[in-house]
């Protein structure tokens, strides 16, 4: 599959710099041991099958640290990688590798981390109408990194945050009075903003739609549930299924027909992929 594209490149160099202040702080005492005019090659190899992502956080880390550092590229984001395969080729000053290192390579391994696991869960959904999306779970300061990786493992992506949707919960339906007095103010303050109301039974599903949500949030339903629940919307607004959603279930639900599967596990509950770096 054709890669995603990143976030501005800006936005990773600010990234990048906070992760290299926290390692590297006033500097490097181990690769200040190297002579400076040292030079090196090395080289990037995974230890297990996964899905590619996070090059751009990884060039950015050695951008930051040298330009002098050159980073061939043997594979491309999004690949599907096998064990004991070499990613990519680097070359230049020995300090700037040796010290951008574990910063480029926790990109790596987180992001391509996510970026797997979505790939698994598309691939136990494939043949249905429904869509993967992540959520608002995801490490502090690094939401854009990982919405991206999902985008690398063929997801989607849910709102980036607060700011790009309108999502009303139990406790906003709460503190508004009602399902339609809630959305009924969304539409009037935010006309071009997308609407998606979360109910727990068929009569909110039945108002969220007269009120004019846009989608409708099914969390914690069963199957049962979200089966009546499709038919109950009739196509007339998006479904969206949440909740309990693991690699056992995930292919039951979406055979139920709804239109989206949202799994905060894609970005939350990242296991690492083993990468290493070697000179050569």
């Amino acid at each position: 599959m054709n890669p995603p594209k990143p976030p501005p490149q800006e936005l990773i160099e600010q990234t990048v710099r906070l992760a290299l202040a926290e390692d590297v702080g006033p500097g490097d005492l181990t690769a200040a041991l190297i002579p400076s005019s040292t030079q090196v090659e090395a080289r990037v190899v995974t230890r297990e099958a996964a899905v590619l992502a996070g090059s751009p956080w990884f060039q950015a880390v050695f951008r930051a640290l040298s330009d002098a550092v050159q980073i061939t590229w043997e594979v491309g984001e999004s690949a599907l990688l096998r064990p004991g395969q070499t990613v990519c080729r680097l070359a230049g000053p020995a300090r700037a590798l040796l010290t951008g290192e574990r910063a480029a390579l926790n990109y790596l391994q987180l992001l391509s981390g996510t970026a797997t696991t979505t790939r698994v869960y598309v691939e136990a959904i494939r043949g249905t109408r429904a869509k993967l999306l992540d959520t608002r779970k995801t490490i502090p300061g690094l939401r854009l990194a990982q919405k991206y990786a999902v985008r690398c493992g063929g997801g989607h992506n849910h709102r980036l945050g607060l700011f790009d949707a309108v999502l009303i919960k139990e406790n906003h339906i709460h503190a508004a009075g009602s399902i339609t007095a809630a959305v009924s103010r969304a539409r009037t303050r935010y006309p071009k903003t997308p609407v998606e109301v979360e109910i727990e039974d068929l009569d909110q599903l039945q108002e969220a739609i007269q009120a004019g949500a846009t989608r409708v949030l099914l969390d914690n339903f069963d199957l049962d549930g979200l089966e009546s629940a499709v038919r109950a919307a009739g196509g007339r607004v998006e479904l969206e299924a949440s909740g309990g959603v693991t690699l056992d279930n995930v292919r039951a639900i979406a055979d139920t027909g709804v239109d989206y599967i949202s799994v905060g596990a894609l970005t939350k509950d990242v296991r690492a992929i083993d990468f290493s770096m070697r000179l050569a």
